[in-house]
């Protein structure tokens, strides 16, 4: 980067270019790493399945429930993107601040704190949303296997691929979701969006996170939709009070500024 921090196109390109190798080295090198803890990594995911199984027996004794791996190369494909969405988890301190490092040359110094600040919580905001996505699942699972009709012997038979893309997915979608205050504050204070214009937004944008919860999350229940996007509201109010903090400090400083101009 040219010392005085102005960048060209083609400067931002090989930033990003640089950025992004990095962030993928990252994620190989933390997939393989989760390659040796395959098992423990599958009990861990089967849990919530052995939770909602055994609340679900509770309240219909004789319900039949089996797991079964369909196709030859299933358990390798399975084994795959266990490992890779766990790569992807354990190294997101990595890839939120090769994100911070691409985005910090062009703030002001005082910005370039509130970023760090910020993009500091990225991590544990992701997490959470992870850790969310994980502890709903035992719930979901009961709400839709509970729609099986107690009038016909009907045994449920979960494909065990399909069912971990689709727990994958959920723990992928909620901790996505929690970055939602990330994106907003950064995009703050690029000066891309004002408070002001966030506060006329604030309904839609409430009332989007609830359409993003129903269609963004696999299961089909109200209850993985309003975990999702209930926080991702409160969050998003957070983000708006950080960004008025912002823009008020910016207007401080725009006025000193004009008193200092008036008075030489």
């Amino acid at each position: 980067m040219p010392a005085d921090g102005n960048m060209s196109l083609a400067d931002h390109l090989r930033e990003l270019r640089y950025r992004v190798v990095v962030a993928l080295i990252a994620v190989t090198v933390m997939t393989i790493v989760a390659a040796f803890f395959y098992q423990d990594l599958l009990s861990l995911l089967m849990l919530p399945w052995h939770q909602a199984q055994e609340a679900l027996l509770a309240e219909r004794p004789g319900q039949e429930l089996q797991v079964a791996n369909i196709g030859v190369t299933a358990p390798l494909t399975l084994a795959i993107k266990i490992c890779a969405v766990a790569g992807v988890v354990v190294s997101s301190p990595l890839w939120i601040y090769q994100l911070w490092a691409f985005i910090a040359p062009g703030l002001l110094a005082k910005e370039k704190k509130w970023a760090l600040a910020f993009v500091g919580s990225a991590t544990p905001l992701f997490l959470a949303g992870v850790a969310a996505g994980y502890f709903v699942l035992p719930k979901g699972i009961q709400v839709m296997l509970g729609f099986t009709p107690e009038s016909q012997q009907i045994t449920n038979l979960l494909d065990l691929s399909t069912f971990l893309n689709f727990m994958l997915r959920l723990m992928l979608v909620f901790g996505i979701g929690f970055l939602l205050p990330v994106a907003v504050v950064a995009l703050n204070l690029m000066g891309v969006v004002t408070w002001e214009q966030l506060a006329k937004a604030r309904v839609y944008v409430v009332f989007g996170t609830f359409v993003f919860g129903a269609v963004a999350t696999p299961s089909t229940d109200p209850f993985s939709m309003l975990v999702l996007a209930i926080p991702m509201a409160v969050l998003y109010l957070i983000a708006e009070f950080l960004c008025w903090i912002n823009d008020r400090r910016k207007r401080k400083r725009g006025a000193q500024t004009s008193d200092l101009e008036v008075t030489t």
